[in-house]
Order: C-alpha cells, then sequence, then structure tokens
C-alpha cells in the first residue's frame, strides 16, 4: 500500500502443481472437477497436461507437472470460484471423494470446501453463501 510500481499485474494466467500419475490426475480434474483439458505446446517434452479454468476467453490454466514423488498434503491450495456450490459437493462425493468444509475462517457472502486430488493436492471450491 501506497508503494509505486513500474507495472500491473492484469491476471494470473496459471497454477501449476506436482502429479506422480498423469492420467489418473487427467481423470479426476477432467471426470470430477469437470475442467477442459486442453493443448499443451509442443515443445513441452516432459509429463503433464493443461486445462482451462474459466471462460476460454481470458481464462486461467491448470498445469499438472509430471513428477516421479508427490509433494504431499499440505495447506497450499488453489482455489476456483464455482456458479452453485451444493452441485459441486453433490458432484463430488458421488465419485466418493471427501469434501471438507471450511467454517472456522468464514469470509462473508462466501461459503467454501476442500477436496483432494489423487496426489494430495487441495482444491478450494468457493462459492455464494449457502442459506
Amino acid at each position: 500500500m501506497g508503494v509505486t510500481s513500474p507495472f500491473n499485474t492484469t491476471r494470473l494466467d496459471h497454477v501449476a502443481i506436482v502429479v506422480t500419475d498423469v492420467a489418473r490426475a487427467v481423470a479426476f480434474y477432467r471426470e470430477v472437477l469437470c475442467l477442459t483439458e486442453i493443448a499443451r505446446p509442443p515443445s513441452f517434452d516432459f509429463p503433464g497436461a493443461w486445462f482451462r479454468l474459466g471462460p476460454a476467453a481470458g481464462g486461467q490454466t491448470l498445469h499438472l507437472l509430471g513428477m516421479d514423488e508427490s509433494e504431499g498434503r499440505g495447506r497450499r491450495h488453489f482455489c476456483m470460484m464455482v456458479d452453485d456450490l451444493r452441485a459441486a459437493e453433490t458432484h463430488i462425493t458421488s465419485k466418493g471423494l471427501e469434501v471438507l468444509w471450511n467454517t472456522k475462517h468464514k469470509i462473508a457472502g462466501i461459503d467454501r470446501f476442500f477436496v483432494y486430488d489423487p496426489d494430495g493436492n487441495r482444491v478450494e471450491l468457493q462459492g455464494a453463501e449457502l442459506s
């Protein structure tokens, strides 16, 4: 605050996470979180996959980085805003996954929960406060 910057950030472009089994992770992000897989640049000669987050035009991306070892569970995460949080919960639990509601640190007007991918990466889903 009050610091002059020589440049401005215009948007978050992408989030990258480590996965140990790219095919398993692709299935999770496509089938459980309903993301659309997009092509990676041909110069990326290492295992991985990309997904679109948000609208096609100007949307951000999620990059899966195939590695030999998981980084394990932790507090680090990325968050996706959804239009129907209860529908997201119902869909995710129908896939046999646990959702962990966060009510301890309330954000006014927002409700949210977390789900873990197969490698222990924590994903937060937020939506309008549920009544």
